[in-house]
């Protein structure tokens, strides 16, 4: 009987390999139509249609009639309230961007610590992510009232109340769970760096920005393109905590889209418009973000 050398393993290995490739792609387009199909009706085909439908006057898709770029020109001139909107929006997102990234980077640097209950801590800000967006604005709007209602005020009374009651509302909810992808980022960050940096005489502040905080920008890019798209499509929570009041001055962008498309009859082509709007606009912003972000990885 002939003696089995590695090399005659190392063909037999290879010819399997190629074989496999090889029926792998016999069989790929099988497996992968199911895919294609469930993703092309739940998301392509509607998402052509709506563009479509972006230039037609409409109340069901059998009887849209085109009309241009009609649709596009009311929802900035008919519809004053969606430049307000977008402006109100914009603001949240900025102020929740940077708040909920640096309180979830402050939390995740001190639960990476060697101190007791780090596990329990983790759990108990995490929990309020579990929550559902209507249930968070109902029991923050209770909250928030209840605070206000000994001066005399509630969240309506101004849209001041209302834009800080959701900034509140959205950092609670988020910094958990972006306190778990930067604890895991840290967790990471090598321990030879870190003992280098500790034996050249480094401080704390020089070893957080020198080499925690490059090490993890990728965690850092994952964040803020949440933190980002989040701020941006705020619904729910919008809905049960102000309903945009008083006189939509606390309406953002994806309910006053809401609002133009169900609310308003004869304005559904408007309000497709304006979610045509609203798509290409996080969609540029949020890749505006990553490339920017991606290229301080690279240099670090």
């Amino acid at each position: 009987m002939k003696a089995v050398t590695s090399i005659d393993l190392t063909a037999f290995f290879i010819k399997t390999e190629v074989n496999m490739e090889k029926t792998l792609r016999k069989y790929f387009p099988l497996f992968a139509l199911p895919a294609l199909i469930c993703f092309s009706l739940a998301f392509l085909i509607p998402m052509v249609w709506g563009f479509i439908l972006s230039f037609c006057e409409f109340s069901t898709i059998t009887d849209a009639t085109f009309v241009g770029m009609s649709n596009y020109v009311r929802a900035f001139t008919v519809d004053n309230y969606f430049t307000q909107a977008f402006w109100f929006t914009l603001g949240f997102t900025i102020v929740t961007v940077i708040s909920i990234n640096i309180l979830a980077f402050a939390l995740a640097l001190a639960l990476t610590r060697n101190i007791p209950g780090t596990n329990a801590f983790r759990t108990i800000f995490f929990m309020p992510n579990l929550i559902g967006g209507i249930v968070l604005g109902w029991i923050w709007q209770v909250v928030l009232n209840g605070f206000l209602a000994a001066f005399e005020k509630t969240l309506l009374s101004d849209a001041t109340y209302g834009f800080w009651g959701l900034v509140i509302l959205m950092n609670w909810q988020n910094i958990g769970y972006m306190m778990v992808i930067y604890i895991a980022a840290i967790q990471n960050v090598s321990s030879d760096m870190l003992e280098a940096a500790s034996i050249d005489g480094a401080n704390g502040r020089t070893t957080l920005f020198k080499i925690i905080i490059p090490s993890v920008m990728p965690s850092i890019t994952i964040c803020l393109f949440l933190t980002l798209t989040n701020g941006f499509k705020l619904y729910d929570q919008n809905l049960a905590l102000t309903n945009g009041a008083p006189n939509h001055q606390t309406e953002m962008l994806a309910l006053n889209i809401f609002n133009t498309f169900y609310s308003r009859v004869g304005f559904e082509g408007v309000g497709q418009a304006k979610a045509v709007i609203f798509t290409l606009l996080v969609a540029a912003i949020a890749l505006v973000q990553l490339v920017a972000t991606r290229k301080k990885e690279v240099e670090n």
